[in-house]
């Protein structure tokens, strides 16, 4: 019997209709010689460290670093977990061969090694690996199965990521809070988290810290058209004052009228991380929710595998375009796009089509399957990415710049402007640009009159008050280029290609790091904006090691996990390496001997919801109390770090959620 295992119990009613297994059993389906059975995401997880020893139950200072010898696995601790980890395992102790259908990525990769790891499982193992859930994706994906060795790399990427955030996250943690964290707060600290807080910080102060500069820009009115000084910014109002005194009488003479032809390509296919930006953008989505869209939109099999940091396809996609654009026939309002295309050959880009700029997966297109049934949200989201796809296949916008010099006296002025003469692409968006967007084409599309060199005439001078302004908060979406590039913000495609080797977080996980920050109050939104709270403004400034918070330390991090998945670099170096460095960081911190402490964030309960849970969860949290005075009971009723509900006592222990049974995971060990 061949066992499929895939991550979510929908993708494995997808891959047993494929392969023919129709018998529908208790966490499993069966047929044909299959056994189709699933995981919900991770069943297991790196041990905690009260696993390692009792030594580590409780936090203290004295017991830091901890390091264990080997790293082991455990299941998660939830009654359905275990009852399906159960069924998952007596299946692969039976069966003849295991077919891996998890997500085929760095995470998936790791969940299921580390159940059929769980599950001793002794058979051969195979890799389905596919970026779409359609039929046909699904049955190629079969008919081509790999063997699992040449995945043995991505595997080790995730693990030792998983390891050297267990080595970091746990530390630190523990060192911080014990230290700093005046015995009522957790300060959670991460190998991603905090170098991302500390980005949003550091912003927020040089915006606070900003002092505006008064300068003035000479400019004149010639023709209707504002002509500006090409000398750049005044100083002073009197030097000014000077000039307009100067030149107000003198005529406006046309020194040179230039034009020049340019193109500008389609924009890029979507990855990841630009969809989020584009949806935070367009429509104020959260990086989560946009995942969360282009996720559920995958698997209904209407777009592609969404978590990629490619914006390219490779070239065995380009006969399978046809198909798709006939999928997009089937949306009435998609046909006069379609129409250019209609019984001719779909041309080739390298712009587009570059296997060399591909690994695991290509950029987010349609599949081809007509969507049906989606909600408000998600026909926005598949429109973006489906706009996307057609307009790669239009030819380039062209247009010409005219620039325009003209002088009075002795000091020169120039205008610009730009008229299109074929939109190509641009007729694919029509109106849906974003408002950024918007107010560049105005800037950049205004139409000039028709002057001739030599002319001239009167003008009308001014003389304008402006003052520097501080740096933009942060929003989502430049957050995450933020992230994409290590904390340098570009514009340039190329440029930002080359960065992302260096980013911090994966694709996948930048939506999970900022909703991590929001639930342990290190920062809120205020509008668009994000903005750190007192807690974690002071959190940063209390951290020194750079190794902690700085973006091009953790890039560089990053560049090392990724350069292990190409077999560029040694997964053991790589953690000892995160070994050395977590024993400095401890080090450090114990020998500081200030008294500095970090401010608690209370955050004003405006919610009626959580008002009423809080009166209903005090009887309860009462008599916890009273069972447990022996306890440090500073963190009874405060805000789980993790899922941002109450913390509630149990024994010895403090849980996170006030339904401690079935929350969030977060528990920390009281000693007496």
């Amino acid at each position: 019997m061949i066992v499929c295992i895939a991550e979510k119990p929908s993708v494995a009613r997808d891959i047993a209709k494929v392969l023919g297994a129709t018998n529908s059993h208790d966490g499993y389906i069966e047929g044909n010689g299959y056994q189709v059975t699933w995981t919900f995401g991770h069943l297991c997880t790196l041990k905690e460290p009260h696993d390692y020893t009792d030594m580590w139950k409780p936090w203290s200072l004295s017991r830091l670093p901890m390091i264990p010898t080997q790293f082991g696995i455990k299941l998660i601790d939830d009654g359905g977990v275990k009852k399906q980890f159960k069924i998952i395992e007596s299946l692969m102790q039976q069966a003849d061969e295991i077919i891996n259908c998890g997500d085929a990525g760095q995470e998936g990769e790791l969940i299921q090694r580390w159940v059929m790891q769980k599950a001793q499982a002794k058979c051969p193992v195979k890799r389905l690996w596919i970026s779409s859930l359609t039929e046909e994706a699904i049955r190629d994906g079969f008919a081509n199965l790999k063997g699992q060795d040449e995945y043995k790399s991505l595997y080790e990427a995730g693990l030792v990521r998983a390891i050297g955030d267990w080595l970091l996250g746990m530390n630190a943690t523990r060192l911080y809070t014990l230290k700093y964290g005046q015995n009522r707060q957790v300060l959670s600290i991460g190998r991603v988290q905090t170098p991302t807080l500390a980005m949003i910080v550091n912003r927020q102060l040089q915006i606070e810290n900003f002092v505006p500069e008064q300068y003035w820009v000479l400019s004149t009115i010639y023709r209707d058209t504002t002509f500006t000084a090409t000398s750049g910014k005044i100083d002073s109002q009197e030097d000014g004052q000077k000039i307009l005194e100067e030149i107000k009488n003198s005529p406006f003479v046309i020194k040179d009228v230039s034009s020049k032809k340019g193109s500008e390509a389609p924009p890029r296919l979507f990855d990841l991380t630009s969809l989020q930006v584009e949806c935070n953008k367009k429509y104020a989505f959260s990086a989560d929710k946009t995942l969360q869209l282009i996720q559920s939109l995958y698997e209904k099999k209407f777009t592609t595998y969404p978590r990629v940091d490619t914006t390219f396809l490779s070239d065995d996609i380009y006969p399978k375009c046809p198909q798709i654009m006939g999928g997009l026939a089937g949306i009435p309002d998609y046909l006069p796009l379609l129409e250019p295309f209609k019984n001719k050959k779909l041309p080739k880009s390298k712009k587009v089509f570059d296997s060399s700029k591909v690994t695991d997966h290509h950029a987010i297109i349609p599949t081809g399957v007509t969507p049906h049934g989606l909600n408000v949200d998600e026909e926005r989201v598949f429109n973006l990415v489906a706009h996307r796809f057609i307009a790669a296949f239009y030819s380039d916008c062209q247009f010409t710049t005219t620039t325009v010099l003209g002088n009075v006296d002795k000091y020169e002025f120039k205008a610009t402007g730009k008229v299109i003469l074929e939109p190509g692409w641009k007729v694919v968006f029509g109106n849906t640009s974003s408002q950024d967007d918007e107010e560049k084409k105005e800037d950049d599309e205004k139409t000039l009159p028709t002057f001739i060199k030599g002319e001239s005439g009167p003008h009308k001078p001014d003389l304008a008050e402006k003052w520097t302004q501080p740096p933009k908060p942060y929003t989502e979406a430049t957050l995450l280029r933020a992230m994409e590039t290590a904390g340098k913000m570009v514009d340039n495609d190329e440029l930002r290609d080359a960065l992302k080797e260096n980013g911090i977080g994966r694709p996948s996980t930048r939506a999970a790091i900022i909703e991590t920050l929001f639930k342990r109050r290190y920062i809120i939104k205020e509008k668009k904006n994000l903005v750190a709270t007192p807690t974690g403004i002071e959190l940063i400034q209390l951290i020194y090691e750079d190794s902690l918070k700085s973006a091009e330390l953790t890039g560089a991090w990053e560049k090392k996990l990724r350069e292990i998945e190409q077999h560029k670099y040694d997964a053991k170096q790589f953690l000892e390496e995160l070994k050395v460095m977590v024993l400095e960081i401890v080090n450090t911190v114990l020998r500081d001997n200030t008294n500095r402490r970090v401010a608690i964030t209370e955050l004003p309960e405006n919610n009626k919801k959580q008002k009423r849970e809080k009166k209903e969860s005090k009887p309860r949290k009462k008599k916890e109390e009273e069972q447990n005075l022996s306890a440090d009971d500073s963190i009874i009723g405060k805000v789980c770090p993790v899922c941002g509900k109450g913390v509630v006592v149990k024994g010895k222990t403090a849980y996170g959620c006030s339904e401690w049974k079935a929350g969030c995971g977060f528990r920390i060990p009281i000693s007496e």
